[in-house]
């Protein structure tokens, strides 16, 4: 009796276990046909280097090209107005709009220089880097540009930097690319050190006068009017305080990114989200991005270099948690958008 009994038993399980697998089996064939996985899942693989395949292991061509189509950016097209932007008086104040404008001005610990705000969203966590003089940004550029990139903690220490953030894009066939052929244009201390196809056409940088400049104008062009610094990247999400119309999510996905900013005061701000990391951070849309810049008055703003480039270094050390070579100290890339402190300002205990 005792061996019937635990054979029949045996066949309850394996039946319990065979159902259960298919609860899961329709579970998972329903929730890949909602429109809702669909345009999380396609754009998101679709604007990795590497992992473009994960889109047509589930989908069909048209399916993809479908919603790749219901999910795009309309950028801002008006010319960015540089007389708008009135660098002064960044101190902290006595009385403030909102709880951002306090947190933002409010002084961490004394530094004078730069403060990190923590992100702790619902989907996302992630750092904005609050930095009240402009003229304490700059561009660092790899010293192996052509041959080989340096990780942002690199270019932060060989640059004498405090803060650092990832800038343009790269050469990255198979996800195996190590920052040496930078796409597009970069343009160092007023001269054109670097252009290569492949860029978006968008340059991203700052004027003489420490104003963000954003144009799609030739680098030589960007120059004469006074651009002294810039990478090529985008797409352009704030324009004259001009918001981007985002279809769907974009196109762009869930993902990791890094967005550099101005608001009109002339306070830069540098925004890093981690993600691609199950239970801790999965991401941000262009959207979510958005509403991050708007809640700290972002006046100008665009998008770098995202994904397993999103880094962010301080004190020449890792300080976000990359989706990919964390280990390592973070990728290698071309450029970074780096903090300094030119007029030896404060910085208190950080």
């Amino acid at each position: 009796m005792k061996k019937k009994k635990k054979k029949t038993w045996k066949i309850k399980k394996i039946t319990i276990l065979i159902l259960f697998l298919d609860l899961l089996a329709v579970a998972g064939l329903t929730l890949i046909n909602t429109q809702e996985f669909k345009s999380f899942w396609i754009p998101t693989a679709m604007t990795t280097m590497s992992h473009k395949y994960l889109a047509y292991t589930l989908y069909d061509e048209d399916t993809v090209n479908k919603i790749m189509s219901e999910n795009y950016i309309e950028k801002p097209t008006e010319e960015i107005n540089l007389n708008d932007i009135i660098i002064g008086d960044t101190s902290e104040k006595k009385h403030y709009s909102s709880e951002y404008e306090k947190d933002l001005f409010t002084r961490e610990n004394g530094n004078e220089v730069y403060k990190i705000i923590r992100l702790d969203e619902k989907k996302f966590k992630g750092y904005l880097t609050v930095i009240y003089d402009p003229s304490d940004v700059d561009l660092a550029v790899s010293s192996k540009l052509g041959r080989a990139g340096q990780s942002v903690n690199t270019l932060v220490k060989e640059n004498n930097g405090l803060v650092g953030i990832n800038g343009g894009g790269f050469e990255d066939l198979d996800g195996w690319g190590n920052g040496s052929v930078p796409y597009g244009a970069i343009i160092k201390d007023g001269k054109l050190i670097w252009d290569h196809e492949g860029g978006s056409g968008e340059l991203i940088g700052f004027t003489k006068e420490h104003k963000m400049y954003l144009t799609s104008k030739t680098p030589e062009e960007a120059i004469l009017d006074g651009m002294v610094s810039a990478v090529e990247f985008g797409p352009n999400l704030i324009v004259n305080g001009k918001v981007a119309k985002i279809h769907g999510d974009g196109g762009w996905g869930t993902a990791p990114r890094t967005v550099i900013a101005q608001r009109k005061d002339g306070i830069v701000l540098f925004l890093i989200i981690e993600g691609r990391l199950p239970g801790y951070s999965i991401g941000a849309t262009m959207n979510d991005v958005i509403e991050i810049l708007l809640r700290y008055k972002a006046y100008n703003a665009a998008n770098l270099d995202g994904g397993a480039s999103s880094t962010m270094s301080v004190n020449g050390k890792l300080y976000n948690k990359p989706s990919a070579g964390g280990e390592y100290g973070g990728r290698t890339v071309s450029n970074a958008w780096i903090v300094t402190n030119k007029n030896n300002k404060p910085i208190g205990n950080n």
